[in-house]
């Protein structure tokens, strides 16, 4: 059988004549780690003037239309019957209101769609990719907390670090307000661990999941990303999923007391083997970062020096693409034994 994907439409213009383009090397990665190269012959095409991502299958098992459903780049998912489009019943992940994802606005905030893709790319990398429980993700540089905000999404628990404080009280407030808006119950503690200011916060779904004990967990700690090793246990994280400087806009410290670098070797040199100790035996970690400050070459010999698997597949060398004049964004992923 054959079947098209129609890309979710996006608002930045940039990213929109991208996006068949990802959703293609989406595809393929997802039926080279998922789906034991089920689907085949994935490609662009134009029916009545709308442009799809169309691919073969022998058929779409449950395992096959979850994942289908649940890619960034998927908006609606037709079976080819001839001259015909059948649409297809999705069945999305999602357990909280998108609205926790587009409603912050703020200047570098990484494209939403993208962020989606890199938390899949990276799941479908781990042994946990047919799994669907509350896994833990962390984001060791996380911004203003898109990548958490998807986890969260997604019913992960989510952790964030992040040395810039005013990133820190702007996401403590909006995600407390955001849950408070909703009516969820939740528990919120605002502390320090190890010196470093932490929110804590644990919310149900529904009234019935909170009281049961079923709740996600958020902790978002202020703090360079080198305390990690201080604040959280070893192999406490399922997927570490982040943006690296792109050295543009972006600072992150090289070391503890440093002033801020915008060289992302430089940080990954140092960053890579404390994240690498908190991810547990089968989870994978996920980076975005600029291909004009950094070679693929270069990243990939700093995972494989901390024991770490990169994914080299044709697939995954797919996401590189223009983001502006001075960012190239591509995405690197590798696994842990």
């Amino acid at each position: 059988m054959r079947y098209a994907l129609l890309v979710s439409p996006s608002a930045n213009r940039v990213y929109a004549q991208s996006a068949r383009s990802l959703a293609v090397a989406e595809l393929g990665v997802v039926s080279e780690q998922v789906l034991d190269g089920a689907l085949t012959e994935i490609t662009r095409q134009t029916y009545g003037s709308v442009d799809y991502v169309t691919f073969d299958a022998p058929g779409l098992s449950e395992l096959a239309r979850s994942w289908l459903s649940n890619l960034a780049a998927t908006f609606a998912l037709f079976r080819i019957e001839g001259d015909l489009l059948a649409p297809l019943e999705l069945t999305r992940w999602d357990q909280l209101d998108s609205d926790l994802i587009s409603i912050q606005k703020y200047a570098g905030k990484t494209n939403e769609a993208f962020t989606k893709l890199l938390l899949n790319v990276t799941l479908a990398a781990s042994a946990f990719k047919a799994e669907r429980r509350a896994l833990s993700v962390l984001d060791p540089l996380c911004g203003r907390g898109t990548t958490m905000n998807y986890a969260l999404t997604y019913g992960f628990h989510a952790t964030g670090v992040e040395i810039d404080k005013k990133d820190f009280e702007a996401y403590s407030l909006f995600i407390q307000r955001w849950v408070k808006d909703k009516r969820l119950k939740d528990e919120a503690v605002l502390g320090h661990v190890k010196g470093h200011p932490k929110l804590e916060l644990a919310f149900g779904v529904d009234k019935a999941r909170y009281k049961a004990g079923d709740v996600l967990r958020l902790s978002f700690v202020s703090a360079d990303t080198q305390a990690i090793a201080e604040v959280f246990q070893p192999r406490s994280f399922d997927l570490i999923v982040t943006d690296a400087p792109y050295g543009v806009q972006h600072g992150a410290h090289a070391q503890s007391g440093a002033a801020p670098s915008r060289k992302p070797l430089e940080l990954l040199e140092s960053a890579v083997p404390i994240w690498r100790a908190a991810l547990r035996p089968g989870g994978a970690i996920g980076i975005a970062w600029n291909t004009l400050v950094a070679r693929r070459a270069e990243l990939s010999k700093i995972l494989a020096k901390n024991a770490l698997e990169v994914c080299d597949s044709a697939a995954y060398r797919g996401f590189e693409h223009r983001v502006d004049s001075s960012i190239q964004r591509d995405l690197i992923v590798a696994r842990a034994p």
